[in-house]
């Protein structure tokens, strides 16, 4: 094998650990608190901007978190259907990877030092959080996904903490003094919240649907996540639930909180997501729901971008 063939193949495995395809769970917040901003007259591209970089890098930090102590604990084996860890595969050594998650972390922590000056302590508080429960998912004395908190921590960071503090961190810029110790009125909306509900429920549907698929080996090896937990049957009410929420969120500003039609945008994209619940009810196996899972994802940056659109047009 040559040197560039090496080199190639090195590339690809940390593609593969950075898993870029869980991208629209760290984008789609930002593009919704940015939308909403636009809407309400508190737009700053500065903050936006680094408030998705931030949250990709959150996101790349977890996953390589997730691939190093799923492998060392056990939890990854041969017999997963899931994508291919780069750890429990032997592609990049534990060493490197436990590197690239404290790197990564760290340099979350270094690209929230100009939103910890827009938008103060709360702002440094939010990141400090958000940093430590993303290694907590599956790192350190009780990791969040083997006792079946998975769930709650996306709905919570990458929905709720991600959309409001967009929101926040733009208002802010407009409406505080830098570095400021509290959190200033206008900053933290009723609107902004609500927004960041269909967010939080697509993106935990993405993590459904690869606990789903990995219920099987996830509880032979003791990893109690909320699928294992529920089992089949419930799980998929969960997904159910959490797409119904997210559908439901824009009819509610359009019927009571008075926003125009435009607000409906999303609902144009309910084929697709039936397509994905059908294949989620019918089928446990890694060769349906693999497809299934990115399928999630691009309804999540879809639904994004017209949810997005729509507070842009009104």
């Amino acid at each position: 094998m040559s040197t560039a063939e090496v080199d190639i193949s090195r590339t690809k495995a940390w593609v593969m650990a950075a898993r870029p395809q869980t991208l629209p769970a760290a984008a789609a917040p930002v593009i919704v608190g940015t939308g909403l901003a636009v809407h309400e007259g508190v737009f700053a591209p500065l903050p936006a901007l680094m408030a998705v970089i931030g949250a990709a890098l959150i996101q790349i930090g977890t996953n390589f978190a997730n691939d190093y102590y799923d492998a060392i604990k056990g939890a990854d084996t041969d017999d997963r259907e899931g994508f291919t860890r780069v750890t429990q595969s032997g592609l990049i050594s534990p060493e490197r990877v436990k590197l690239a998650t404290i790197v990564t972390f760290a340099l979350a922590i270094v690209s929230g030092t100009y939103l910890v000056y827009v938008g103060g302590v709360p702002i440094l508080v939010v990141g400090l959080v958000s940093v430590l429960c993303g290694w907590a998912y599956t790192g350190g004395p009780y990791p969040l996904g083997y006792h079946g908190l998975g769930d709650l921590f996306v709905f919570v960071f990458f929905g709720l903490v991600a959309v409001t503090g967009t929101y926040y961190v733009q208002a802010a810029s407009h409406l505080a003094e830098p570095l400021t110790t509290t959190i200033p009125e206008g900053t933290v909306t009723r609107e902004a919240i609500l927004a960041s509900l269909p967010i939080a429920g697509v993106s935990t549907a993405v993590l459904v649907v690869n606990n789903i698929r990995d219920r099987e080996t996830d509880a032979e090896t003791g990893k109690r996540t909320l699928a294992v937990r529920l089992g089949y049957r419930w799980s998929r009410v969960e997904f159910t639930g959490l797409l119904a929420l997210a559908y439901l969120t824009p009819l509610w500003f359009w019927l009571g909180e008075g926003f125009g039609p435009a607000v409906l945008l999303p609902l144009v994209t309910l084929p697709y997501a039936a397509l994905i619940t059908r294949t989620v009810f019918s089928r446990t196996d890694g060769e349906a729901l693999n497809p299934a899972l990115e399928q999630t994802g691009k309804l999540l940056a879809m639904y994004a971008a017209l949810f997005a659109g729509g507070f842009v047009l009104l």
